[in-house]
């Protein structure tokens, strides 16, 4: 007898719909799965066989042909256990086959029969909504995450006995409910328990935070070890705006796809922050394998992308930057296909003046030559630092500074700044689409919402003789000119704007 089941397969953070056809036969007994199967869909046959035993199913001798459709496209993974076992169990009589072509099945089975969650099951569950699939039938722990599309009904199972039952006695059983008091990340707290107020000092970098979180601009902190760059940095995420719905189901696709998912709940709500080590390769940055999976640039969608020591990385993979820093998303080619992540993202670095740390420090002399200097900084490139709107100097607290008690702004009065600053951007973007912040203005979007006056054209003219500013370096001044205007609420530009922007450059000639 041939059944059909439908499950899905990830390719990038999408889903494409995959049928498994299941033919029980005459013929000496075993298992033969077709449809360029990896590794890991071919130890199904066996893991499946065991634990249909197991589960007190009468597993068929006979000869068991499983076909996998399309049939050019490479299938990967556990997730295809559960549809391959619906699909032995309704092609061999033991449960009805009825409601097969409504449903969609995706789930890994242990050997005892019970169900065990799977990565990427969002963009299934959003996938089997567009194509009109019924009910998606998951593993409880995955229930959750799939919930979050509205329209599908999603069917959360324990274990292989439940997925029969459901199919015999499909009344019994009540799709889940989305649970909306579950968060799904440690972002929350963590985001909570570190706020502005804490930092003593250190108001021009401060106020390089509250720029750069208003208009979703890169930077970079460059001071001596113990300056507070990192304790900076990892304050951002506590002023940016929350993210909203349609952001967050983007980025909890991404999390999904790459396993972060798994007894965590149903959505991402908080901004991502991710801080890779200075050893991390290339494709931990941006992604990759034989199946590529997101990496931590895509992982940081929407959020932060923080790198402490910058120059500590190595030349080549921080060149792996530019494409997502300046496009938004990042491309991925294998032999047979292409993937596009997307990566839009706001980068924050930090890193020392100099090998020694102590380049320009006003306490401890430097111990380093012009050329180690020139070295150092020659690990980032031009275009990397074009790329970077803001570059700040942090120095050294002064001792009256470090014994005396914070007095800065809570992290909750500068986020109503940001979010006030974010909603007259908004609303001078409407009408245009994937523009959501300053930092992602393109030159047609700056001659129209940054037009100079006189005396800021003259001003930015000398900055850029001076510093030696290419087309791409005074195009970030003005997006961040035009953000610091929002955030003191006017609509033109004026020369104390741009030249607050201009001063977030004087460290790009710095060696």
């Amino acid at each position: 007898m041939l059944a059909r089941v439908w499950s899905a397969s990830i390719v990038g953070i999408d889903a494409i719909k995959v049928g498994v056809e299941v033919d029980v036969s005459g013929g000496l007994p075993g298992i033969v799965v077709l449809g360029l199967p990896d590794s890991a869909v071919q130890e199904s046959k066996e893991r499946v066989k065991a634990t249909l035993k197991n589960a007190g199913f009468a597993f068929p001798m006979r000869k068991i042909v499983i076909n996998l459709t399309p049939a050019d496209l490479r299938k990967e993974g556990p997730s295809f256990d559960l549809p391959i076992s619906v699909g032995i169990l309704a092609a061999s009589e033991q449960v009805s086959a009825d409601l097969l072509g409504d449903y969609l099945f995706v789930g890994e089975v242990s050997l005892d029969g019970s169900l065990r969650a799977v990565a990427g099951v969002l963009p299934i569950a959003a996938t089997a909504q567009k194509m009109g699939i019924a009910g998606l039938v998951v593993p409880m722990d995955n229930a959750q995450e799939a919930a979050v599309v509205e329209g599908l009904a999603v069917y959360g199972c324990k274990n292989l006995f439940e997925v029969a039952d459901l199919l015999n006695n499909p009344a019994r059983y009540k799709p889940v409910q989305l649970n909306q008091t579950v968060e799904t990340d440690y972002a929350a707290s963590f985001a909570g328990s570190i706020d502005l107020k804490d930092v003593k000092g250190q108001a021009h970098a401060r106020r390089a935070l509250e720029i750069a979180a208003a208009g979703g601009h890169n930077l970079i902190f460059v001071g001596p070890p113990g300056s507070g760059k990192t304790m900076l940095a990892r304050r951002l995420p506590g002023i940016l705006p929350p993210l909203s719905f349609a952001e967050a189901l983007e980025v909890t696709q991404i999390h999904s796809v790459a396993g972060l998912l798994k007894n965590r709940g149903s959505l991402v709500r908080d901004r991502p922050f991710r801080s890779p080590h200075h050893s991390a390769s290339g494709p931990s940055l941006v992604g990759g394998g034989s199946f590529p999976r997101p990496g931590e640039i895509s992982l940081s969608h929407r959020g932060i992308l923080f790198l402490d020591e910058l120059t500590e990385f190595k030349r080549d993979v921080l060149e792996f930057l530019r494409q997502p820093l300046e496009d938004g998303y990042v491309t991925i080619s294998r032999t047979k296909q292409s993937v596009m992540f997307p990566a839009q993202f706001t980068l924050v670095a930090s890193t020392n003046p100099c090998p020694c740390g102590y380049y320009g420090d006003t306490i401890q002399q430097c111990t380093c030559s012009p050329r180690q200097r020139e070295h150092y900084w020659a690990k980032l490139s031009g275009p990397l630092l074009d790329r970077i709107d803001l570059q700040v100097a942090v120095n050294r607290l002064k001792p009256e500074e470090i014994t005396q008690q914070p007095t800065g702004e809570t992290s909750q009065s500068v986020a109503k700044r940001v979010q006030q600053a974010r909603d007259r951007a908004s609303t001078r973007f409407q009408g245009q689409q994937n523009l959501r912040c300053n930092a992602q203005m393109l030159s047609r979007h700056l001659q129209k919402w940054c037009q100079l006056d006189d005396a800021s054209r003259n001003l930015l003219e000398a900055a850029i003789r001076k510093l030696g500013l290419s087309a791409r370096a005074s195009d970030r001044i003005l997006k961040v000119a035009r953000t610091i205007a929002d955030l003191a609420g006017e609509d033109e530009l004026k020369p104390n704007h741009v030249a607050e922007a201009i001063q977030y450059r004087t460290i790009d000639r710095m060696q």
